[in-house]
C-alpha cells in the first residue's frame, strides 16, 4: 500500500496495482468496480452544490494549500487532479472549500476597491455583484465552455477510447487560473494605486503593465497546465500563444503611455456609477 500527502503530493500521482498494471486478485476483490463508481455529470453536480454550505466538511486547509501552490508550483496542483481522477473517477473538484475561499477573496479584494474608488455603499454592492457574477463566473462560463467545446471537438488524440474532457474541470481550470488574476490586480496592486500606479509618468504605467503581464502571464500559463495534464489531449501548447500577443500589446501599451490599471478604474467608476 501506498501513502499519499496530499499537502504534498508526489512526482507522479500514485496509481492503483489495476492502473499500473498489476494483477493482484485481492486487490480487485475488495474495490468495487468502476462501472458501480461512475456517477452521471448531473449527480456530480447535485452533490458538489449539496455541500456548498456544509462548511464543516470541507478541507479549507487543502483549499488554502492550492492557493498557495498555484502561485510557487501549480504543477503540484494539477498532480492533485489526476490523484482524483484515478480514485473517485472524476477530474473536477468535489469539495466546494477552494471556491468559498476564492469567494472570500473577492469580497476582500471589492472592499478594498470600494475604498481606494470611494464607492458609496450601493455602488460597493453594485461593484461586487459585478466582479463575482461577470468578471468571475460570467467570464468563467464563457471561457469554459469555450475550452470545453474546443478541446473535445478538435484536441482529442484518437481514437477517443471513451475519454473527454469534463465541463466541470475547465471551470475548475478558469478559477485555478483567476485566483492569482485576481490577487494581484485586486489585491497586491491596491496600495499603489492612487499613490503611484493612477500618476502620468512612464514609471506608472511601466509598474502597472507590468502587474497585468503578469497576471495575464499567470493566467494563461495556469490554463495550459491544466489541459496539458490530460494525457488525452494533443497540441495543448497552443494555449501558450497568447502570451506573445499580451507581451506585444505590453510593449505598445508603454509606447503610446498606456495606463491598463488607470484605465480599469474608469471602467469600473463607470459601470457601478
Amino acid at each position: 500500500m501506498y501513502s499519499y500527502n496530499k499537502y504534498s503530493p508526489p512526482a507522479s500521482p500514485p496509481l492503483s496495482p489495476q492502473l499500473s498494471g498489476g494483477t493482484s486478485n485481492n486487490w480487485n476483490a475488495s474495490q468495487p468496480s468502476r462501472s458501480s463508481e461512475r456517477h452521471t455529470a448531473g449527480a456530480k453536480r447535485h452533490k458538489y452544490l449539496r455541500r456548498l454550505f456544509k462548511f464543516r466538511q470541507m478541507d479549507f486547509e487543502y483549499a488554502f494549500w492550492q492557493m498557495l501552490y498555484l502561485f510557487i508550483s501549480p504543477q503540484k496542483v494539477y498532480r492533485n487532479f489526476e490523484y482524483r481522477k484515478h480514485t473517485k473517477d472524476q477530474w473536477a473538484r468535489d469539495d466546494p472549500a477552494f471556491l468559498v475561499l476564492l469567494s472570500f477573496w473577492l469580497c476582500v479584494s471589492s472592499i478594498g476597491f470600494a475604498f481606494v474608488l470611494k464607492l458609496s455603499f450601493v455602488g460597493f454592492i453594485k461593484f461586487l455583484f459585478w466582479v463575482i457574477f461577470v468578471d468571475c463566473i460570467g467570464v468563467g462560463l464563457l471561457i469554459a465552455t469555450s475550452f470545453w467545446f474546443v478541446t473535445n471537438r478538435y484536441m482529442m488524440v484518437a481514437p477517443r477510447q471513451g475519454q473527454d474532457v469534463e465541463w466541470a474541470f475547465a471551470f475548475d481550470i478558469h478559477l485555478n487560473a483567476f485566483y492569482p488574476l485576481l490577487m494581484i490586480l485586486h489585491l497586491f496592486q491596491l496600495p499603489f494605486l492612487n499613490a503611484f500606479i493612477n500618476q502620468s509618468w512612464f514609471v506608472s504605467a511601466l509598474f502597472g503593465n507590468t502587474l497585468w503581464v503578469c497576471a495575464l502571464g499567470y493566467y494563461i500559463y495556469i490554463t495550459f497546465l491544466g489541459y496539458s495534464s490530460l494525457h488525452f489531449l494533443k497540441k495543448t501548447q497552443t494555449i501558450l500563444y497568447p502570451l506573445t500577443a499580451v507581451f506585444l500589446l505590453y510593449l505598445l501599451s508603454l509606447g503610446v503611455g498606456w495606463n491598463f490599471s488607470s484605465a480599469l478604474c474608469y471602467f469600473y467608476k463607470y459601470r457601478v456609477l
